[in-house]
């Protein structure tokens, strides 16, 4: 045993210092008989009550004894150094943007940027990114100290700094906090001293205040890296620089497969490995554990892609035994510290729950009012993580705000994206964070998640779509919670918000989506319910009514049929559910061309309703306005018009003037009137229900933008196609701005503005504008929907009025063979087809055919719409009128002179229909040899038209040049 050279030994009052030996001899009380060397121990300095030792001692209190490990000085390490070992270079590493960012900001920031702070969710490969920079800067010289740090605690930091300190400029380790300032105090430039080229880099800083009091002053020469999933505004302050890592491009991604299996002689097709790419969310991390388990399982791509796709198959299951990259964790797992810590945030215990709400929905944009939404917030109450420190003793308290608060929270992780300035995509969440939360719940937990979000999404989804944006994420939430939830959204009934989805589709345009979506939620709904379900039965009614509306109403009507007898059977004829599907199938026969057969089943069902609702229920009253409406199209609209203004006065009484179906009823007044003859009336009285709806619903209601078009179209009819191009003008951005340029209704206004555009000057122009809305309808709507086929009737009519009538004919001859096919020969549509097609040939110089043709179109017109019906009578009226062009203007006469009596008496003086007949017979009885007779009967329409439509009229300007013609001719041949 040898003791030499020691320390000197210093002690307080009752202490015991000792550099030295102590102790029994060895081999003595158990102590090996081996040498005992004591050499070089420093000095040992004991407080009061303390003991010291440098050197070996056998036995002391373990109570009173600080020990203090002296070592030798230790000379500074030379330049160049490293501190810390780096990431090994991933395989198959993908060069970034993110680099040439960093690599940029490095060099351009002197002393005004001291730090690159790249932050991102777990596993983009942040720290992939800054091993490659500090790497490249090493090997190239361009550093003399290299000091990498896993940064993931303070003390982590602490030591790290620590030990540069030691290896660097003799900081003593037995302190690590003084080694890590005298690192720090090292790094300062100094006054003389050799400039050193630096980099220090903290590589997944878990928390901002870690590094309260660890980063380096500004030096013109250092460097300092952080890579963090944090994102706290204490990250980017005293001139540090965030950098946002991101996914892999598709590029990126499917680069990285290839190169990956290539070194194992895999190959895959490119739009596998693309697809892939897709199914990860171009995570580079799970990228590279999906290439792992390819090669390790021998799995091709579109395996392990259905693997992926298994709903029963967990993240976990999907990654490798032995991890690439010296990665630690499989990818299921990567997010867990972070979620963790976020449920340490304020509000504390809130993070969990809400990322299991976040977890059911669409990972590409959430709107923020659903989380922040009633149901959301009592989920969250009812849900804390339990046992969180921190967390409030009354748990059950929790507000909008919270919720706001705990989004904010996940967004400083990088958990998920938070951006409330796009209210309608808020939120967003990578699929695989998703999976991995929902891959944590129990089967019951998941259920109570998917109805909570699915509660959450209707309760903002509001009944009338005004803001298409809104509408197309709310959809795409859904269909993403139905996609992981089906089974819970389908537990003993169908939720809400699977009808929601469907409904939101029609009523933003997309008809033919929404048929399509109700025939899929028939079939599952039949698969989980069964057949007679009553939510099964609603989405058969859901499926009837949106194929009507997707154009096909005959088969819609049949579709009804076969239900409401399904309904009859299983709940009754006095069922609501019954009643409604009754409702929609006089609208669908109604709409197919059957107007009367509408009226008979509308009128037997207002019977039932008035018994089993009674007359003041709101659908009784419905029914009463669908059967004035199905009256009127039957060929009595002044009769529909005495029945509405009746039912508009029972819901004035019952609801009050504000009430929607009373604005409603008051709309179809109007449009009843200008149908019975008024279309002033008509005009006037959209004009005071605009202004009503207006401050009862706002400017961007839909029911707003329909009677704009509406009072557009009355304005015309009444003689003032300026004032119906003004108006559709005003509203036309409006609506391409809250529905959207592929809505019906927008397709319906521009449609309507051609139309009264080349009623007023340029019928060439106007027909290029209906060129290109057939174009668009044709896309949207297909060639066979009403809309469309009506578009193409537009373009003809403007082709008659620039004065190419053959054009126009054969163009209808073209639609008519469509209309025959798709509508029926009985419909009213193809009815008023063959009626245009006859009158144009007439007057295109075949009056004889056009004769002809309507002669058959008559007879076929009285079968089916009765002898009194509007359409008859204007068949009539034109089939006199070509008799009288075919050589014949006696028989005309005769002709028209009946027809005139007759609508007098079904419409009244002052309606446009018997002043179009007194036109034309005066001119027919100038024709016929009196042009006397046509100057008198001419001067008297004059009067009438200029009172009843104005002077301005084009109908009134029309007679004034008859009158003008023809009194040339009577002053030359008073009488034939």
């Amino acid at each position: 045993m040898a003791v030499t050279d020691t320390g000197n030994a210093t002690a307080a009052v009752r202490a015991m210092a000792v550099t030295g030996y102590q102790g029994p001899a060895p081999g003595t009380d158990g102590i090996p008989a081996v040498p005992i060397l004591v050499s070089d121990t420093g000095d040992a300095r004991a407080a009061e009550s303390g003991f010291s030792n440098t050197g070996y001692i056998y036995q002391v209190n373990a109570s009173h004894l600080t020990t203090v490990q002296q070592r030798a000085p230790r000379e500074p390490a030379s330049w160049p150094h490293q501190v810390g070992v780096l990431p090994c270079r991933a395989h198959s590493f993908q060069y970034r943007a993110e680099s040439d960012e960093l690599r940029a900001l490095v060099a351009n920031g002197g002393t005004a940027v001291l730090g690159q702070v790249l932050t991102g969710m777990g596993g983009v490969g942040k720290t992939q990114l800054v091993a490659d920079y500090a790497r490249t800067a090493w090997q190239d010289g361009s550093l003399d100290v290299l000091v990498w740090v896993t940064a993931s605690a303070r003390s982590s930091v602490v030591t790290g700094y620590a030990q540069a300190g030691v290896e660097l400029c003799r900081a003593d380790l037995d302190d690590p906090e003084g080694a890590a300032h005298t690192f720090l105090a090292w790094l300062t430039p100094k006054a003389g001293a050799t400039p050193c080229r630096w980099m220090i880099v903290l590589d997944d800083v878990a928390d901002p205040n870690d590094l309260r009091g660890l980063w380096p002053q500004a030096s013109p020469h250092g460097r300092i890296l952080v890579t963090t999933r944090r994102r706290d505004a204490a990250l980017a302050g005293d001139g540090h620089h965030l950098i946002h890592v991101g996914l892999f491009t598709e590029a990126q991604a499917v680069a990285y497969l290839a190169q990956s299996l290539s070194v194992c002689g895999r190959q895959e097709p490119v739009e596998q490995l693309t697809a892939l790419g897709r199914d990860l969310g171009f995570l580079p991390l799970a990228l590279a554990q999906a290439a792992a388990y390819l090669i390790d399982t021998g799995l091709d791509c579109a395996a392990y892609r259905a693997l992926l796709a298994d709903r029963a198959t967990k993240l976990a299951d999907t990654a490798p035994d032995a991890f690439p990259d010296d990665q630690a964790a499989p990818v299921s797992a990567a997010w867990s510290l972070s979620i963790d810590r976020a449920d340490t945030l304020r509000p504390v215990a809130l993070a969990r729950p809400m990322l299991h709400l976040v977890a059911m929905l669409g990972p590409h944009g959430i709107p923020g009012s659903v989380l922040s939404s009633p149901p959301a917030v009592a989920y969250l109450a009812q849900h804390r993580t339990t046992g969180q420190e921190g967390a409030t003793e009354s748990p059950g308290r929790v507000s909008a705000q919270d919720a706001i608060l705990v989004l904010r929270a996940l967004h400083r992780l990088s958990l998920i994206e938070h951006v409330p300035q796009t209210p309608h995509q808020a939120v967003r969440a990578h699929q695989l964070i998703q999976r991995a939360v929902r891959d944590d719940l129990t089967r019951e937990q998941h259920a109570q998640a998917a109805i909570a979000a699915a509660d959450a999404l209707v309760s903002v989804w509001s009944g009338v779509p005004r803001d298409i944006r809104l509408e197309e994420s709310l959809r795409a939430s859904t269909a993403a919670l139905n996609q992981c939830a089906e089974e819970a959204l389908f537990c003993r009934d169908a939720h809400n918000v699977l009808f929601r989805i469907g409904r939101s589709l029609g009523e933003t345009g997309q008809v033919k989506d929404a048929r399509d979506y109700f025939e899929h939620f028939v079939d599952t709904a039949t698969s989980h319910l069964g057949p007679d379900h009553p939510d099964t039965l609603a989405a058969k009614g859901n499926q009837a009514q949106w194929q009507g509306k997707a154009g096909d109403a005959a088969g819609a009507a049949d579709a009804f049929r076969q239900l409401t007898e399904q309904m009859l059977q299983l709940i009754g004829a006095d069922h609501p559910y019954t009643l409604t599907s009754r409702d929609h199938l006089a609208t669908c026969q109604g709409e197919s061309g059957d107007a009367a057969g509408a009226v008979a089943v509308t009128e037997a069902l207002l019977q039932d309703r008035l018994r089993v609702q009674g007359p003041n229920h709101p659908h009784t009253l419905t029914t009463r306005g669908a059967l004035a409406r199905w009256k009127g199209e039957a060929g009595d609209p002044a009769g529909a018009a005495d029945a509405l203004e009746s039912l508009l006065n029972d819901q004035l009484r019952l609801f009050g003037p504000d009430d929607p179906d009373a604005l409603a009823t008051r709309g179809a007044l109007a449009h009843s009137r200008g149908l019975a003859g008024n279309p002033a009336r008509a005009a006037d009285d959209m004009e005071q229900l605009l202004q009503h709806m207006l401050r009862v619903f706002g400017a961007d209601h839909p029911e707003f933008m329909s009677a704009t078009h509406n009072l557009a179209h009355w304005r015309g009819e009444a003689g003032d196609p300026t004032g119906a191009v003004e108006a559709i003008e005003e509203s036309l951005g409006q609506t391409l701005r809250v529905l959207g340029p592929d809505h019906p209704s927008t397709l319906i206004a521009r449609g309507v503005l051609a139309n009264w555009k080349g009623q007023t000057a340029d019928p060439a122009a106007a027909a290029v504008d209906l060129e290109n809305l057939l174009v668009q309808m044709l896309r949207v709507l297909g060639k066979d929907h009403p809309h469309t086929l009506t578009c193409r009737g537009n373009l003809a009519f403007m082709r008659s009025l620039a004065g190419d009538l053959r054009a126009a004919a054969d163009a209808l001859e073209e639609l008519l063979e469509d209309q025959l096919r798709t509508l029926g020969p009985d419909h009213p549509s193809t009815l008023t087809c063959r009626n245009n097609i006859a009158r144009w040939r007439g007057q295109a110089g075949e009056p004889a055919s056009a004769v002809a043709a309507l002669e058959l179109l008559l007879d076929e017109r009285l079968r089916i719409l009765g002898p009194h019906h509007p359409d008859l009578l204007i068949t009539r009226h034109d089939l006199a009128v070509m008799q009288g062009l075919a050589g014949e203007p006696a028989s005309a006469v005769a002709a028209l002179e009946l027809l005139l009596d007759e609508r007098l008496r079904i419409l009244g003086p002052d309606h446009p229909d018997p002043l179009t007949t007194r036109h034309d017979l005066a001119v027919m009885q100038g024709l016929a040899g009196n042009p006397t007779a046509a100057v008198d009967a001419l001067a008297r329409l004059l009067k009438d038209e200029a009172r009843i439509l104005g002077p301005d009229h084009p109908d009134t300007q029309a007679v004034q040049y008859s009158l003008e013609q023809w009194l040339r001719v009577a002053k030359q041949r008073p009488l034939g």
